[in-house]
């Protein structure tokens, strides 16, 4: 059954059919564009592997990239450069994306190509040994990046030894350690149907995804398979993993974040913690902004970041700074979050804060592939579509007393300190 999710100015036609198998389609239809922009996504990513595999669901989104049983990754390159389209993939910590941008009359190839990605993939044992070069250089490709390296080192600290607190990427060992069985094995069991959700956003007709779908999937699409259930993940820790950590290396400035956890993204306290967000590190008019950059001027860089996951989460605040001054830097850090956990925000800054909200989320609309994802994104995450006007709706709801009630919780809460730079762990406690 097809259902109409939305239908206004704002979030255009929106139509989801479940197909049998449990394969999910979703389009919404800009009939003032040219273009079309397809996504394939699986509710797979590197929260769902043990140790011994970290970093499979990642590989693995490269390794389908390098031929099916009908095409040569050559003849996948060659099919997209010629109608000028772009395709390419990500891996989260939750879910796998294989997309692609093309002119609307392209939508047949683009969906070709990539359900035969997706269905097909040969994952040789030549083609993993080369990726999986391509794979260690992307490492160090985030090793020899400061700014990079000090996420995944905040994740760890935070988290621990846990799915959430180990990098998309894997480890040096956990790549180097997988075999053919591993990661074809994890194609094999992971890249079911009830997993994959198609969605698309342009010039397109629901009724003709449907169609160009059911020829690609084929028999996958029998059965009476429910679509998966949607992921609810463990609940936030009561405090940090551990209190620091630390990557020591000659760099010329210090990066840092110092976070703590946070509410899922199903909490509909989110919506305060977003206005709260955006209030203290959200853009050039927050106050940390304001009073290290500006007022100051000790950072060129400095902002946080609200980051959710199923039962989790995390705020964080990142600065870079020359050693010298990253004392300075976490004291008016620190000093500013307690401020506002005694003081709350004033009527003006939510105010400000919504409108830098509600703005961005609606310019972020602009374009098809955006549109793509919030659909891909709203059906695996939140197991709803919310049409632009609720969420919009959900943040003029938010008051003061909220946004207060969120601050007082995330931020007397114990931190932690994650530091790329010049430092010996004796240092910490020091920081």
């Amino acid at each position: 059954m097809t259902e109409l999710l939305d239908l206004d100015e704002v979030g255009g036609r929106v139509e989801r059919t479940e197909l049998p198998g449990g394969l999910r389609v979703l389009t919404e239809t800009m009939p003032g564009v040219l273009s079309a922009t397809l996504g394939i996504w699986v509710g797979v990513g590197s929260r769902d592997e043990g140790p011994a595999v970290a970093g499979a669901s990642h590989f693995l989104e490269h390794l389908l990239f390098k031929g099916t049983a009908t095409r040569s990754a050559l003849d996948i390159a060659t099919a997209m450069d010629a109608v000028g389209g772009e395709m390419n993939a990500f891996t989260a910590k939750e879910h796998t994306c294989y997309y692609a941008n093309v002119l609307a009359s392209d939508l047949p190839l683009a969906v070709a190509l990539l359900s035969d990605l997706v269905t097909e993939a040969c994952n040789t044992a030549a083609d993993l040994e080369s990726e999986r070069t391509v794979v260690l250089e992307e490492i160090a490709m985030r090793d020899d990046e400061p700014s990079d390296a000090v996420h995944d080192l905040f994740s760890e600290t935070l988290f621990g030894d846990t799915p959430l607190g180990r990098s998309v990427l894997g480890t040096v060992e956990s790549i180097e350690g997988l075999t053919r069985e591993d990661v074809h094995g994890w194609y094999r069991d992971r890249y079911a149907m009830p997993s994959v959700v198609v969605t698309a956003a342009g010039r397109v007709e629901h009724q003709q995804l449907l169609d160009l779908v059911g020829a690609a999937f084929g028999q996958r699409l029998s059965g009476d398979a429910r679509p998966a259930p949607l992921r609810l993940g463990e609940p936030a820790p009561a405090r940090p993993a551990r209190p620091a950590g630390l990557i020591s290396r000659r760099t010329e400035q210090t990066h840092l974040l110092l976070g703590t956890p946070s509410m899922g993204r199903l909490d509909e306290r989110r919506y305060a913690a977003s206005i709260l967000d955006a209030a203290v590190g959200g853009g050039m008019s927050s106050r940390l902004f304001q009073e290290i950059r500006e007022k100051r001027g000790l950072v060129y860089s400095v902002g946080s970041s609200l980051t959710h996951y199923a039962g989790s989460g995390s705020f964080s605040v990142y600065a870079g700074c020359s050693k010298k001054r990253v004392p300075e830097v976490l004291r008016l850090i620190r000093e500013e979050l307690a401020r506002v956990t005694a003081e709350g925000l004033d009527a003006r800054e939510v105010a400000r804060s919504k409108g830098q909200l509600k703005g961005g989320l609606v310019l972020g609309l602009e374009d098809t592939g955006s549109r793509m994802s919030r659909l891909g994104k709203s059906e695996l995450s939140y197991g709803e579509y919310l049409p632009v006007r609720e969420v919009l709706g959900r943040l003029d709801g938010v008051d003061e007393d909220q946004v207060r009630a969120v601050a007082a919780e995330l931020f007397a809460q114990d931190m932690c300190l994650a530091v790329v730079g010049p430092y010996r762990e004796s240092d910490l406690d020091r920081l």
